[in-house]
């Protein structure tokens, strides 16, 4: 398995585990053996080659430097360096990588070709914990967001929910970088922009589902998802029920309980 140099990170995850692995992923020779979940990352501007003894299964991430660069700089005050990274043809394990390469497979299996606002907010949580295991943790954001910068972003969420809104559109308005704007966003709201702009897109669903007769596959391009199909899965794993189910549900009239009084007793 090799890749000619290219300008790019690029983070493997090993999913079945191999008995042995060896090449050079711009660390060094290796030659070892890998279990399921383990992490490596190959170095920009290397050709790597790598030799399995067995079939064998990736995941990969690229993160291009031309894309990514200036906000690891402005992240880590300007310490960033991935040139020098030690984390480069290691083995290593990351709880926190994982979880999100798995929630980002996931959200992209339940809605189709990732959004901006994922892919970015992805790149920018597992950048983050490279940089700290290469040596260059990034600089930590402190508290949240101000009120008004909020409500700001708050507001353009519900007015663009059919649009692929970047997380660099929301850190404009806070006047943050994307970076330091995911942290703050997390810490005044409970949740990160993509699962709070997810909970606003159900919330108009359901404001359109119960108040308006559109159909299912309009509605669902209304709140920025590419078919009815893509909606019914987030709904469900949301609502525990289809769109179609949840607008019945509403709609049915409420039906009087009649309450039988007991019969008078004789004496």
């Amino acid at each position: 398995m090799s890749r000619p140099a290219l300008p790019d990170i690029v983070l493997m995850e090993d999913v079945l585990g191999c008995r042995r692995v060896r090449g050079d992923l711009g660390g060094g020779r290796f030659d070892m053996a890998t279990r399921k979940g383990t992490l490596a990352v190959a170095a920009p501007n290397f050709a790597t080659t790598v030799i399995n003894d067995e079939s064998h299964r990736l995941r990969s991430l690229a993160f291009s430097l031309a894309q990514w660069q200036d906000l690891l700089d402005e992240a880590a005050d300007g310490r960033s360096s991935f040139d020098a990274s030690r984390i480069y043809g290691r083995v290593f394990g990351s709880s926190a990588i994982r979880l999100a390469v798995r929630n980002l497979w996931a959200l992209c299996e339940d809605e189709g070709a990732p959004s901006r606002l994922l892919a970015r907010a992805a790149g920018c949580e597992i950048l983050a914990e490279l940089c700290r295991l290469g040596g260059t943790p990034f600089t930590p954001a402190r508290g949240g967001l101000a009120p008004w910068a909020e409500q700001r972003c708050v507001e353009m969420m519900q007015e663009r929910l059919s649009d692929d809104i970047s997380l660099d559109d929301l850190a404009a308005q806070a006047r943050l970088s994307p970076f330091h704007f995911a942290r703050m966003f997390k810490q005044s709201l409970g949740v990160p922009p993509r699962v709070y702009l997810t909970r606003l897109r159900i919330e108009k669903a359901c404001e359109l589902l119960e108040h308006t007769d559109l159909p299912v596959t309009q509605i669902a391009l209304e709140v920025g998802y590419s078919s009815n199909q893509v909606l019914a899965r987030v709904f469900l794993k949301h609502r525990r029920m289809s769109p179609s189910d949840y607008r019945r549900a509403v709609r049915e009239p409420v039906r009087p309980v009649v309450v039988q009084e007991p019969s008078p007793s004789l004496r």
